[in-house]
């Protein structure tokens, strides 16, 4: 019975210590400034890697974007191909609530995405449905993005189920105008 309890409390310790994740206002000095209505306006391409939970790569993929903004109102229509053959796509609503603080909805979100940005870092949560071999899952989702320079930025998102990391994206991003 000891061992039994010894495993759950280092269990739940695992599963505290993976959902754990920074403040994104620690990069609030970080330069250069991110804003989305700026940087996720106009023509933008991407290129990334899928990783399973053990780190292999299990795909590759690029993706074109158009973005637009009415007012605190974007758009983002992306359009994914990978390296299986496969094509996706998905169109992103953004509201922004205030300067740091956005929510985001698209069809494979579950419920609304939350998302804050300070300094050079943009953070959002949510959960998406993925399909696999016929059945769909709710994964969940904690995007990190870091913009580099006024037309680079980096983003690593880590997916979880049941507090368990079930694979990794990392991903580049190019402004083209």
């Amino acid at each position: 019975m000891k061992n039994i309890f010894s495993f759950l409390t280092l269990i739940t310790i695992a599963m505290f210590l993976t959902n754990c994740s920074h403040d994104p206002k620690i990069y609030a000095k970080n330069e250069p400034k991110i804003d989305i209505r700026q940087y996720f306006n106009g023509d933008l391409e991407a290129f990334g890697i899928l990783q399973d939970r053990s780190g292999k790569v299990i795909k590759t993929f690029t993706v074109d974007i158009k973005g637009s903004w009415k007012g605190n109102v974007g758009t983002l229509v992306e359009h994914f191909e990978f390296s299986d053959g496969k094509n996706d796509h998905r169109t992103w609503t953004l509201k922004m609530i205030d300067d740091h603080n956005f929510t985001g909805t698209a069809h494979d979100i579950v419920n609304i995405s939350q998302g804050q940005q300070y300094g050079n870092a943009v953070k959002m949560d949510y959960v998406i449905t993925i399909p696999v071999d016929g059945k769909k899952y709710d994964i969940k989702v904690k995007d990190w993005l870091y913009l580099v320079d006024d037309k680079s930025l980096i983003n690593v998102s880590d997916m979880t189920k049941f507090g368990f990391r079930v694979g990794r994206l990392a991903i580049g991003f190019k402004k083209l105008n």
